[in-house]
């Protein structure tokens, strides 16, 4: 099954939208091929008592946007879905302007490959909660209330915060309606991410709503979609190296030929990604540690 994309969505950046009775949404002008049309800050809660998810990055325009559609608001929680630059910059000082904590999972102990394909969200490298959270942590407001679920995959600290009162999941990037995401080893890892993604659908949410693009809906057709296309990903992966596409960069350039290749460096990632998972469940060897620069092969069956 295709993916049901959702790309079409109208907004305005720095413009406060209402999106539901408890969600409002503030979008940063900082579009680009991983981004999609920029960073959405979800603020949640109709009174003057709100928390704020993933406030993004700093920039001046952005900066007065969020600080005009909280006039007037207490912000009592910062929540960050993960560490990158386009989620968490702006977390610290935002919750320093409103006397509260940031809420989230530190930066991962294990770097990313240091290769010639940098992703370019890129990390934060000076992200760090004030308070570290796990699976289940609970927030309250005077109307809202979020649950967490750890959602590793993307980056083995990826948090979703799920809005009891609207039975909605904010996926940050483990779910995006625009395009699939990226899982970059050695801190993304497939099979964290599959496990993941079959959580969520078990879930039973009502509506997702992304960090960056329009809301997805039709949320368990979605999601299965998104788990199917990885299936027949990996199965594309498995008969290019059996065609003799042993190297990354081969594979990338087959299967991916038809994609902007701004986004190719992300592809490889996805792609290694994808290898070490097989790896790990006996179908892919290789002489020495996984890496983009590899040459892979398929397992002899006996």
């Amino acid at each position: 099954m295709a993916i049901p994309y959702v790309r079409n969505f109208t907004f305005e950046y720095g413009v406060a939208e209402r999106l539901s009775p408890l969600i409002t949404r503030v979008i940063a002008d900082n579009p680009g091929p991983f981004t999609y049309t920029g960073t959405g800050v979800y603020i949640i809660g109709a009174g003057p008592s709100v928390c704020v998810i993933d406030p993004g990055p700093i920039t001046d325009k952005h900066v007065a946007a969020l600080d005009q559609a909280l006039e007037g608001k207490t912000v009592s929680h910062v929540l960050v879905t993960h560490h990158h630059m386009d989620h968490s910059p702006l977390a610290a000082p935002l919750a320093a302007k409103h006397g509260c904590l940031v809420y989230g999972l530190g930066l991962p102990s294990v770097p990313h490959e240091d290769d010639e394909t940098p992703l370019e969200a890129g990390d934060d490298l000076t992200f760090k909660p004030d308070v570290e959270i796990r699976d289940g942590h609970r927030f309250e407001g005077p109307d809202w209330t979020i649950n967490t679920l750890h959602t590793p995959g993307h980056t083995s600290n990826h948090l979703c915060f799920a809005l009891e009162e609207e039975n909605c999941l904010f996926s940050g990037d483990h779910i995006m309606g625009w395009s699939t995401s990226v899982i970059s080893p050695p801190d993304g890892d497939m099979g964290d991410y599959l496990a993941s993604l079959n959580r969520v659908l078990d879930q039973d949410f009502d509506i997702i709503r992304p960090t960056h693009g329009a809301a997805i809906t039709d949320v368990r057709t979605f999601v299965q979609a998104y788990i199917d296309h990885r299936m027949a990903r990996d199965a594309q992966i498995i008969d290019a190296i059996g065609s003799g596409l042993g190297q990354i960069s081969d594979i990338v350039a087959s299967l991916y030929k038809d994609v902007d290749k701004r986004l190719h460096p992300a592809a490889a990632h996805s792609v290694l990604s994808h290898i070490i998972y097989m790896r790990q469940t006996g179908r892919v060897r290789c002489d020495g540690p996984d890496g983009l620069r590899q040459t892979y092969s398929l397992t002899q069956r006996p």
